[in-house]
């Protein structure tokens, strides 16, 4: 969007070399497959067993003792389980483990657009720094000049001490803008190569200069309504929204009887070669339903928590989508102002700059007072400072708009489009 060829590198680099989104990458995975995991559920459970037995049976419990019978028992043998899902809690299970896939997945995109921002917003503050570094070091340049000047002047007798004195002041403070600005600018190339994944001292990090930018020709503003379903952090809080709706859906079943069906079918056989024999078939089925009588009140209290969750849940779910829609109303109020700003910047600065070089004229022909021409050095160097300030703002309230939109959701080619949103049917 902003036609650069090295911010363009620098968000590429970090959005696929950070460390962060890794991390988020895989507990995505995860989520997705404890989803995947829980649809077991729907299917019958099987398992295989084999085992050999050796046991001594002592005669004294039939009336003979003194004898014993020592025998081996090998037994093969298929175990089939499966719980009905009459109330719903695995296909609940199933929809709460979704949601929590859908969250991590949406905090995924979300960590990636709040990358791509923090490293254009640290490359535009790079590019600021480093203008304003320039800036300062070509009016020291001027400054020094023009107090050799002055000094000059006060060894001829036209100019006074005071006008040196006030001169080399002038001088020594604008050398002192210096380190703090230079500090800044080595921290700010850490931070772009700790979202790069690098170590500061062994980072390469393209350099962006403000002339390498330029402001988008058009905004992919959409309609609010639209807005819920860009911004991550929305759809997270509904995805949370989701599966505090589906744990109640647990709860309430955790309530009802549960019926199993169980059954095996085995050959056992005293020795192993006898297996799968003629008269060595042994088999069971067992229908079971288990209902909750008294557990203490444990059952009736996890559903009430489950259902206040679902309640903060839809509460936080509105907060997050009323925060969007001021994220968006104040980028935009910010936005429409820069413009003004900048104008009126550039305007003051090719006033102070005519000012400055009229002062020096008038000084040098003796019309001025050196007062004058201090005055409008120290004016033309705050206004200089203020359009490159007010140019970097204009670029980073830019990207503080598509952040708050939800990112470039214009053209995301790397997810598929998110599910149809069930929040009518989840909130009362």
């Amino acid at each position: 969007m902003f036609h650069s060829q090295p911010l363009t590198q620098l968000i590429s680099t970090a959005l696929h070399d950070s460390p962060t989104l890794d991390a988020s990458r895989n507990a995505l995975i995860q989520a997705q497959e404890t989803t995947i995991a829980q649809q077991g559920g729907y299917f019958p459970t099987i398992s295989g067993q084999i085992s050999h037995e050796r046991e001594e049976i002592s005669g004294a419990g039939e009336g003979q003792p003194g004898l014993s019978q020592t025998f081996s028992v090998d037994t093969a043998q298929l175990n089939v389980s499966y719980t009905f899902d009459i109330w719903g809690a695995n296909r609940r299970a199933v929809e709460a483990d979704a949601g929590r896939a859908d969250y991590q997945r949406f905090l995924l995109e979300g960590a990636t657009n709040m990358l791509a921002a923090n490293t254009a917003d640290a490359a535009i503050t790079e590019a600021s720094l480093t203008a304003q570094i320039t800036a300062e070091r070509t009016m020291l340049d001027d400054q020094q000049h023009l107090l050799t000047t002055v000094h000059n002047q006060f060894e001829d007798g036209a100019a006074t001490g005071a006008n040196v004195a006030a001169q080399q002041t002038q001088v020594a403070q604008t050398a002192a803008l210096l380190p703090p600005l230079l500090t800044q600018l080595e921290q700010t190339r850490d931070q772009l190569a700790d979202y790069l994944g690098q170590i500061p001292s062994q980072a390469h990090v393209p350099t962006v200069t403000l002339d390498d930018l330029n402001l988008p020709e058009s905004l992919p503003l959409s309609l609010p309504s639209a807005l819920v379903e860009q911004r991550p952090d929305i759809r997270a809080a509904e995805a949370q929204l989701h599966t505090a709706s589906a744990q109640v859906g647990v709860a309430i079943a955790a309530r009802l009887p549960q019926v199993t069906l169980t059954g095996a079918i085995a050959s056992e056989a005293a020795q192993p070669y006898q297996l799968f024999s003629p008269a060595t078939g042994a088999w069971n089925l067992l229908d079971q339903a288990l209902t909750p009588i008294f557990q203490g009140g444990t059952l009736l209290h996890q559903q009430r928590a489950a259902e206040a969750g679902l309640r903060s849940a839809a509460a936080t779910y509105k907060a997050t989508v009323v925060g969007g829609f001021q994220n968006v109303a104040d980028s935009l109020v910010a936005l429409g102002n820069d413009g003004d700003e900048v104008h009126a910047a550039q305007d003051a600065a090719t006033a102070a700059a005519r000012s400055l070089s009229l002062a020096k004229t008038e000084y040098d022909s003796g019309g001025a007072s050196y007062q004058s021409v201090l005055t409008a050095e120290i004016q033309d160097q705050n206004a200089t400072i203020s359009v490159i300030k007010a140019t970097a703002a204009r670029y980073t309230d830019t990207v503080a708009l598509f952040t708050a939109l939800g990112g470039g959701w214009w053209n995301r080619t790397d997810a598929a489009p998110p599910p149809e949103s069930l929040l009518k049917s989840l909130v009362p």
